[in-house]
């Protein structure tokens, strides 16, 4: 349980353990927001929430907008079934399900779900559900080096942004060392990846499609990886799992990746789902909760959470990983989303995906001024190069209702004018041609 301090010496004592003399101290070097509500004083309560409507309906949300933003949070349709799946209280007031008496349905929903992320990925086993894909990777990480008790691991330039920062955040204090991977027209440079794998090297990462959008040679990577004796850990979108090859069946130890696009809507700061599978020598080293399927003491099928040290919720120190809140009810949404798809749904999917982005593609490279940052194969995004700057391109892109890609100077300055654009099957083919009619105007 953690210590919570309830006298005036037990807080000081604290401050001072972390240097400082008073809480204002301790928060000193945080920046004081510029942008306070200015809400007048002395309204009733629903002249404020009239106020607030009013505030509210100035946002340009990607619901009023059409959208070409990806880059780990997608635009995706969802069944009006999920939500009001996801709405009953069965699923929506349950939690960790300690007690299996009590807690079959739950249990057997988070069971479906381990099921199928199996089934889609290739591999052994699968946890019920993480925070989301950029710490589900950091865990992955960790792993490999506790098991390997080396100290360097191989991540991709082309690697999400965001997620590699989460890794360097949870191996700060760890001595290990992130090697950038560099890339060639958008993919893993391989003579690199050749030359630095070794006996050193706790893992190799691989993102497929990566951040840009591009497909990589994920079927060289095994071989290497097995001979070297680091672990191959893949990140994928599992929705590109309706048509590319799971990691199970190019050598992956562990694959995780972001379920945001399993049924889930983009919101502000989530939610999101982590994904994590793993062969089955990684069963008892895998984080997060695991549901097994077992009989009761009548013969009858039942479910309940199994191989999980108590040190996951007491004693945090000598935990394997200290994930504990519960994503169940995302996990839940994810479920009913893969089950009303179906297999051969859920490959439709997939290939929508595929077909808007290449017409996209073709469409979009045709205009003066538009040209492709990477001839490499991708899935449902690409980086595209233009004469005007993609920030100045967006706001005139925002000024006809249409939000634009992701510029990446701030990540990748080296691209130049580069953008990341999205195109999953909610855009349709007059919504591609509307942006190509548009891009033409502003260019």
């Amino acid at each position: 349980m953690d210590f919570i301090p309830h006298t005036d010496v037990e807080r000081q004592d604290m401050l001072g353990a972390i240097g400082v003399k008073t809480f204002d101290e301790l928060v000193a070097h945080l920046p004081l927001s510029k942008n306070e509500l200015k809400v007048p004083t002395g309204l009733a309560e629903g002249e404020v929430i009239r106020l607030a409507h009013e505030l509210a309906s100035k946002n340009q949300g990607a619901g009023k907008l059409l959208s070409f933003l990806g880059a780990g949070a997608y635009d995706h349709f969802s069944p009006a079934a999920v939500s009001a799946l996801m709405s009953r209280g069965e699923f929506l007031t349950s939690y960790t399900p300690y007690q299996p008496e009590v807690s079959q349905g739950t249990l057997q929903t988070l069971y479906e779900f381990q099921s199928t992320i199996c089934e889609i990925t290739g591999m052994d086993v699968t946890n019920a559900g993480m925070y989301e894909g950029a710490s589900a990777l950091a865990e992955a990480v960790l792993l490999a080096l506790r098991e390997t008790g080396r100290k360097k691991v191989l991540l991709p330039r082309s690697l999400h942004p965001d997620y590699r920062s989460v890794v360097a955040t949870y191996t700060a204090e760890s001595q290990v060392e992130l090697i950038d991977i560099p890339f060639k027209d958008g993919r893993l440079d391989m003579d690199f990846v050749a030359a630095h794998l070794n006996e050193d090297v706790a893992a190799i990462v691989v993102q497929n499609p990566n951040f840009f959008g591009v497909v990589e040679p994920v079927e060289a990577l095994g071989p290497l990886a097995q001979k070297s004796g680091a672990l191959f850990i893949a990140c994928v979108n599992p929705l590109s799992l309706g048509l590319l090859t799971p990691p199970g069946d190019y050598g992956a130890d562990i694959a995780v990746g972001e379920g945001q696009c399993l049924g889930i809507p983009a919101g502000f700061g989530g939610p999101f789902l982590g994904l994590f599978a793993c062969k089955q020598k990684w069963l008892r080293k895998m984080p997060g909760r695991l549901v097994g399927q077992t009989v009761d003491i009548e013969g009858k099928r039942a479910f309940v959470l199994t191989l999980q040290a108590r040190e996951q919720h007491i004693r945090r120190e000598k935990a394997t990983s200290n994930v504990c809140t519960t994503t169940a009810l995302i996990a839940s949404c994810a479920t009913f989303y893969l089950t009303l798809l179906g297999k051969q749904g859920f490959r439709d999917v997939a290939y929508q995906n595929l077909a808007r982005a290449h017409y996209a593609k073709e469409q979009l490279t045709g205009i003066p001024g538009v040209r492709l940052a990477f001839a490499s194969p991708v899935f449902n995004e690409f980086v595209l190069q233009t004469n005007v700057s993609p920030e100045i391109l967006n706001q005139k892109l925002l000024a006809k209702n249409i939000l634009g890609g992701v510029p990446l100077k701030k990540w990748f300055p080296e691209i130049g004018n580069a953008s990341l654009w999205c195109f999953t099957e909610t855009k349709t083919k007059s919504d591609i041609d509307a942006l190509a009619r548009t891009l033409r105007e502003v260019l």
